[in-house]
């Protein structure tokens, strides 16, 4: 059974740092781009960074080029995220996803994605 499971998150104030991690089980085929995607309350869906799971090319959303950086570890199963000089508004539900596909659009729901976990919660605030 395919499982993604975020872990990393919780309270930290303004101009802090976290790392958010996400452990991948279960995976019998290729999936190859892995995703930070994040939902601020009341708002949509939005991609924070991408990493190709083989060739380790990354991408950033204009929020998060310069305070983030995205890796995975060398077995390429726990992907990772490095946050600092955080804000109130990085404040949202983390999740992360994997696809078969490169997706850098409007992300309409998770189910988008091929598989995704339960997300873990990042608060900015003093």
């Amino acid at each position: 059974q395919v499982q993604l499971v975020e872990s990393g998150g919780g309270l930290v104030q303004p101009g802090g740092s976290l790392r958010l991690s996400c452990a991948a089980s279960g995976f019998t085929s290729s999936v190859e781009w892995m995703y930070w995607i994040r939902q601020v309350p009341g708002k949509g869906l939005e991609w924070v960074s991408i990493v190709n799971r083989d060739t380790g090319n990354t991408y950033y959303s204009y929020s998060a080029k310069g305070r983030f950086t995205i890796s995975r570890d060398n077995a390429k199963t726990t992907l990772f995220l490095q946050m600092r000089s955080l804000k109130p508004e990085d404040t949202a539900l983390y999740y992360c996803a994997r696809d078969r596909r490169l997706r850098v659009g409007t992300i309409r729901a998770l189910s988008d994605f091929d598989y995704w976990g339960q997300g873990t919660q990042v608060t900015v605030s003093s």
